[in-house]
């Protein structure tokens, strides 16, 4: 999930609706409302990167993901230049031997396989800016690959 933005309600709607996942990634842009999330599920796998409105030094700017010996490269995506294109968050990726890449902070869903690479954004799950539902990912990692698909949350 990405860009919740003080909206816990609507990162709490997708914890409740995957309750039976391994992990949950938020891509910044929702620090206070992971530590909500956090107090309220301590036995849940939270992770989260520092989005452009973030404030806390303790975030990483990106985290790297390891599920089945496959590798996740996350970011919230305004330090890599997203709205400008995927090239930069793409290098960052193959450059840490990563197979898929997760960004945020557009607002805007986004699935493309660029360099190899299978990339997504899964849009805000509180503010979407594309004219769609809010939304979130989901990523089933086997050992055939990643499967990634984007979620409606709604209102």
């Amino acid at each position: 999930m990405s860009d919740s933005h003080g909206s816990v309600h609507q990162a709490e709607k997708i914890i409740k609706a995957n309750s039976g996942a391994d992990m949950f990634i938020h891509l910044g842009d929702g620090e206070a409302d992971v530590s909500a999330l956090k107090i309220k599920y301590p036995d849940l796998d939270i992770r989260n990167v520092r989005g452009n409105c973030d404030f806390s030094k303790d975030l990483p700017d990106f985290i790297i993901v390891e599920a089945m010996g496959r590798r996740i490269f996350c970011a919230h995506g305004h330090r890599y230049q997203v709205r400008d294109g995927t090239d930069a968050l793409i290098y960052a990726a193959l450059q840490n031997g990563c197979e898929a890449a997760l960004f945020g902070h557009t607002h805007e869903r986004y699935f493309a396989r660029e360099e190899g690479i299978d990339v997504m954004n899964p849009g805000s799950c509180a503010f979407p800016r594309d004219g769609m539902k809010p939304s979130y990912g989901f990523i089933d990692v086997t050992g055939y690959g990643i499967f990634m698909n984007i979620i409606d949350v709604g209102y």
